[in-house]
């Protein structure tokens, strides 16, 4: 009969454990937010890590970011996984893709005030916030191109041994906006102009943060990049030498936003995030981080170093449903001109 008891009295002691332990994980897992995001947002020279540790500091709780290749790859994971996504927030896709994310029935409108944000074009929305923009580039080393293409003409007509890297629209919001980019301004000529700008194209990379190594290796003297990358070399090794072309047509502009999944388990946690980006905790660290432009004042004086950057004369920006409607089209279009399996 002792023995019998003393079986009781463990396997009641186990099963309180097993339940103690059981409790103590799900309240963890309760603060714990989960956000899909871009490798370079997370890096340790990134935003991520400073984001991190302010946002903790405020909701009591641990953010959990999961880095991926680009924003497209972003948000073709999403895709993938649909409705048993991870992922409570995805940050990192921009205004060309905000149509199509929604189609996929897979975000939630977030509820939050978002008027804080100013954005050029005043983009408003009731399911994605933006937290930083800035305006497409060729980028240069200027040790190796004394005269740089000053158009996007230019570029596509220009010296095949003048090299660029470029990235992946199918994986890559920069690549994406190249490809909306060149429709921009060659409308139906696109697929010549992509067949004359392959001559010059050394490598096609999935996302940004690869096709930026190779530049700043010097294996290719031009990459596709932002208006704001010059910014960095200024600000961070006090180098002047890479630069962006300025482009008579126009520079096409890039919007990041962040939403909230319908299936998030931490919606509270979702919106507090959200409400966060707009804070100076956020927008402080986007200029010298991320390398963009924040959407609110920040508490600071942007560096020097920004008042000298390319002012594009002319911004495009196409509608988040035309690109919706064409995406596909207008990839196939490019991979045949390109030749790009």
């Amino acid at each position: 009969m002792a023995t019998l008891i003393t079986r009781i009295r463990q396997t009641a002691v186990a099963a309180l454990a097993s339940l103690l332990l059981t409790s103590v994980v799900a309240k963890a897992d309760d603060k714990v937010v989960t956000i899909y995001t871009y490798e370079s947002f997370i890096s340790e020279w990134g935003p991520g890590p400073k984001v991190k540790a302010a946002f903790e500091k405020t909701c009591g709780c641990t953010v959990n970011f999961v880095g991926l290749e680009d924003g497209v790859a972003l948000l073709n994971r999403l895709k993938l996984e649909g409705a048993s996504s991870a992922a409570d927030l995805a940050l990192g896709l921009d205004t060309n893709l905000t149509e199509e994310a929604k189609q996929t029935g897979l975000f939630a409108p977030n509820g939050i005030d978002a008027s804080a944000a100013q954005v050029p074009g005043g983009f408003k929305d009731d399911v994605f916030v933006p937290y930083d923009y800035g305006h497409f580039a060729v980028v240069y080393d200027t040790q190796t191109i004394k005269n740089p293409p000053k158009s996007l003409k230019e570029l596509v007509e220009g010296d095949p041994n003048q090299k660029i890297v470029i990235e992946d629209p199918r994986t890559s919001t920069p690549g994406l906006g190249l490809l909306l980019w060149v429709k921009s301004v060659y409308g139906k000529d696109a697929p010549a102009a992509w067949a004359k700008l392959k001559n010059r194209v050394l490598t096609v990379t999935p996302g940004w943060s690869e096709a930026y190594g190779l530049f700043t290796k010097g294996e290719v003297p031009m990459v596709l990049s932002y208006t704001t990358s010059p910014a960095y070399h200024m600000v961070a090794e006090k180098s002047d030498r890479y630069q962006a072309a300025a482009f008579s047509e126009g520079h096409y502009i890039q919007i990041e936003v962040a939403g909230m999944l319908k299936n998030a388990k931490h919606q509270d946690l979702a919106r507090a995030f959200l409400k966060f980006m707009l804070t100076p905790g956020f927008q402080d660290e986007i200029p010298t981080n991320n390398w963009m432009m924040p959407v609110t004042k920040t508490s600071a004086p942007l560096p020097e170093a920004f008042s000298k950057l390319v002012q594009p004369t002319k911004t495009f920006l196409m509608n988040s449903q035309e690109v919706a409607a064409n995406r596909k089209a207008w990839i196939e279009e490019w991979q045949t001109a390109m030749a790009v399996k």
